[in-house]
């Protein structure tokens, strides 16, 4: 399943998030939040009480969405300046 990928810069700092579906053996959406190449955080949802629904491709592409957009906004408030 595809991710997002999305440089966004704030204060003069470039910073980098990924986000993905670590698939269906992994069970988990991983985003990565880079500055300077360096890894500054990463965060996981699981989604084990969706497997058996039928919307399961549905609710991984909204937990993708949502937790993407979180982190951007998180950094647009400031919550890694300290980093």
């Amino acid at each position: 399943m595809a991710g997002y990928n999305t440089e966004v810069s704030h204060k003069g700092s470039t910073f980098h998030v990924q986000t993905q579906d670590k698939g269906i053996n992994a069970h988990y959406i991983e985003s990565i939040i880079y500055k300077s190449g360096k890894v500054l955080s990463s965060r996981r949802t699981f989604y084990t009480s969706f497997l058996n629904s039928l919307y399961l491709k549905d609710k991984i592409t909204q937990i993708i969405e949502e937790q993407h957009k979180a982190i951007l906004n998180e950094i647009s408030e400031g919550k890694f300046d300290h980093l």
